[in-house]
């Protein structure tokens, strides 16, 4: 089976509404999930002094970082009316199987096709997503013409190769989607405090410059780079100089613009702004020697920017990888609520 035989079923329509509608259920046992096992863990290690908030505040940053997520990616509607849209597409199964059985009825149309296996697997496209096996079936035994064309672009679309407008508009929604899980641990957090009488300027501004360091160092600045290193490439095809980028091309392009801005340089920035201007704010005049005293980067720091590899996916073309995003920036919106510092996870105490 080839490659890009399983990257054309990934890719498909039908997969991809399906890998949207599960997202939800998915973000809310895996978040629930870790709030038990992480309360069941303080209680363990705390059981001379447990602080019995703890559950309920760690279930409240997590229902608001997982709750924010939800209405940010697939948007907010009252009754029948729609608020706004979210910044995750996500065509309905019935409009997808209306296209695509326009698209076979037109391809039968104009081609004549006597091969029942082939003729089975055309109609099960109309309304099911196909095997790999029956992808390679079509790839290898249907004529190559402009109807054949026309029939792929619709149930099996190829992967879009953006210019650079339509690559810093994606990576426009895709910072405002990690954004949103970010402003709603920290709300999640702030409420957490008010709500059990342990809110204090300390742990209010500890939640504001993790969510700063979140956001900045392993969202929007990794985004940026991206499409500065895009934005380059694109340039050098302009002018000759490379060849058009293939999307394993790209996205190693992407990865080493993410690499040079976010990674590298995104710590940096977040720790610089939360030192001269966040602590200030909130009276915190001392903060330590160095631009890392309070917050340096750490072996799940580095592993959050998967969700940045899963943007370069997503940006060179690979639409699956799409619905994974949210599961992600959780981790960033939840630090955030609990306004995590070096070494100290139990700022929800």
């Amino acid at each position: 089976m080839k490659l890009g035989t399983i990257a054309k079923y990934v890719d498909q329509p039908i997969i991809l509404n399906k890998l949207h509608m599960h997202m939800p259920a998915l973000l809310i046992v895996a978040g629930g999930s870790f709030g038990v096992v992480d309360s069941f863990k303080y209680s363990k290690n705390h059981k001379n002094s447990p602080d019995r908030n703890y559950f309920l505040k760690n279930m409240i940053v997590i229902s608001s970082t997982i709750g924010a997520s939800l209405v940010g990616t697939r948007g907010l509607k009252l009754g029948s009316k729609k608020i706004f849209n979210g910044l995750m597409e996500n065509t309905p199964l019935e409009q997808i199987q209306k296209s695509q059985t326009r698209a076979v009825k037109n391809y039968l149309t104009n081609v004549k096709i006597e091969d029942k296996s082939i003729l089975n697997i055309l109609k099960r496209s109309e309304k099911k997503e196909l095997l790999p096996k029956q992808i390679q079936i079509l790839i290898d035994k249907l004529p190559n013409n402009e109807h054949k064309k026309d029939l792929f672009s619709v149930i099996l679309p190829e992967k879009k190769n953006l210019n650079s407008k339509e690559i810093f508009s994606e990576i426009g929604r895709l910072s405002l989607l990690g954004l949103v899980p970010v402003v709603g641990g920290v709300t999640g957090g702030l409420i957490a405090d008010f709500s059990t009488h342990t809110n204090n300027k300390k742990r209010t501004a500890n939640k504001v410059k993790e969510g700063l360091y979140q956001y900045l160092a392993n969202i929007f600045l990794c985004n940026v780079g991206a499409g500065a290193a895009l934005f380059f490439s694109e340039q050098l095809e302009k002018h000759g100089k490379i060849k058009p980028l293939k999307p394993t091309q790209k996205l190693l392009v992407i990865l080493s613009g993410i690499t040079a801005t976010g990674i590298v340089g995104g710590s940096y920035i977040a720790n610089y702004i939360s030192k001269k201007c966040i602590n200030p704010i909130f009276g915190e005049k001392k903060s330590g020697k160095g631009i890392y005293c309070e917050r340096k980067p750490e072996p799940l720091d580095i592993a959050l920017h998967a969700d940045d590899i899963a943007t370069a996916g997503i940006l060179s073309g690979f639409k699956w990888i799409e619905p994974a995003l949210p599961f992600m920036y959780f981790i960033s919106g939840y630090r955030a609520g609990v306004g995590y510092r070096n070494g100290n996870n139990l700022n929800l105490t």
